[in-house]
């Protein structure tokens, strides 16, 4: 049987490539994971290290400067930087949400330019979508872009925008014809230092503390024509393609916290010794990390299907996008929720890392379209016999 249907794993150049990334989160990024969540603090040894060695924007492709990692590769890179500090996996994460639509639709000068320079760290990327009245309903965008010669002039607000601040460019979506709603919706690159750019407050969240979350403002930003990504109207429809490659990462950041989460609470019911003996030869404790494990193996799994489908541009990549990113995120909360349980009174306290990951673990269920919107954008998918030929 095997001679007709092989066994599949990840190739050696992917363990390679983990095992490089893991060296880095374990000597550079965890060490500094405690500090940055306690002063809410951007993450600069990760944006350092990860710079230093090309795992910063490691999806941009090798015409563009970059290092050409495959959708699998990214997301195994996500995920072992999320395993050591989920604030730090935004960076890869959301370069590659911020620049997709210009990868996606832009012309071969703007991929040029701000791939480029997203490739040679000349700055991050960032992706404004979400506004005040425009979350899950998307296609409600307020912000409006006019045209006025051979400039556009862009006003409105973005709100829960990831490394506003840092990031020195934004895809921003904007309406640029209100009468035909989402189809009247058009995608552009604004540089932080275009006039009339500025960022409300770092907003005080829950987890992710050291990835700033922040409004951006446009007033009058005056955007040279070449600024807009592909076509007129289209912004909309690269702004969903990329949600359908980036949920992805999503999924990966919460295989990568809860594995995290795992490995802490092996090492520590190993050690923990009540009723003279270690607690790990409990059955109740047993049966926890069993089902911790099983889950977390199974999401990587699906997380990792889901990767090959977006790299190919499977016809199930939206399901599948949605799938990974829904049941990786809610077992990301289940195994920390437990990782805190296995350690008792010391897994409420923030001298030990897990309260910290289920912080964290959690906008992973939130972020990127709720697992509400990924349950229905999965029904959906079923109904319209997206997978019937599977």
């Amino acid at each position: 049987m095997t001679d007709n249907y092989p066994m599949y794993a990840l190739s050696e150049e992917q363990q390679d490539i983990r095992a490089a990334i893991r060296e880095i989160c374990d000597n550079k990024i965890a060490p500094a994971a405690a500090a940055v969540d306690e002063e809410a603090r951007y993450p600069q040894e990760a944006h350092d290290a990860l710079l230093a060695t090309g795992f910063y924007a490691p999806h941009v492709p090798e015409a563009y400067g970059g290092a050409g990692a495959d959708a699998l590769a990214t997301v195994i890179i996500i995920e072992e930087v999320a395993r050591a500090d989920v604030s730090a996996s935004l960076i890869p994460a959301v370069n590659k949400l911020g620049s997709l639509p210009v990868q996606i639709g832009g012309s071969e000068e703007l991929k040029a330019k701000y791939l480029g320079k997203l490739a040679n760290g000349e700055g991050g990327f960032s992706y404004c979508l979400t506004e005040p009245d425009a979350g899950s309903d998307a296609a409600n965008q307020k912000t409006r872009a006019v045209r006025d010669g051979d400039e556009w002039v862009l006003n409105g607000t973005k709100r829960w925008i990831t490394n506003a601040g840092e990031s020195e460019y934004y895809t921003v979506l904007a309406m640029t014809d209100p009468d035909k709603r989402s189809k009247g919706i058009s995608a552009f690159v604004v540089e932080k230092s275009d006039p009339g750019v500025s960022f409300g407050a770092k907003e005080k969240k829950t987890g992710i503390k050291g990835s700033p979350t922040r409004e951006v403002y446009f007033d009058n930003v005056r955007l040279p024509v070449d600024r807009l990504i592909g076509a007129e109207g289209k912004g909309f429809e690269y702004a969903m393609k990329t949600l359908d490659h980036t949920r992805i990462t999503i999924a990966a950041q919460a295989v990568g916290v809860a594995q995290g989460a795992l490995d802490y609470a092996l090492g520590y019911i190993q050690e923990r010794k009540q009723f003279g003996k270690s607690i790990a030869s409990f059955q109740g404790i047993e049966f926890m990390i069993a089902d911790m494990g099983m889950k977390i193996e199974a999401a990587r799994q699906l997380t990792y299907a889901a990767a090959g489908r977006s790299e190919r541009g499977d016809k199930d990549l939206t399901f599948f996008g949605a799938a990974a990113k829904a049941f990786a995120s809610d077992v990301a909360m289940e195994v920390t929720t437990n990782a805190v349980q296995l350690l008792g009174g010391y897994g409420f306290s923030n001298e030990y890392p897990v309260e910290r990951m289920m912080r964290d673990a959690k906008i992973t269920q939130i972020y990127e379209g709720t697992n509400q919107v990924q349950r229905i954008v999965m029904a959906r998918q079923l109904l319209a016999g997206i997978q019937k030929d599977l």
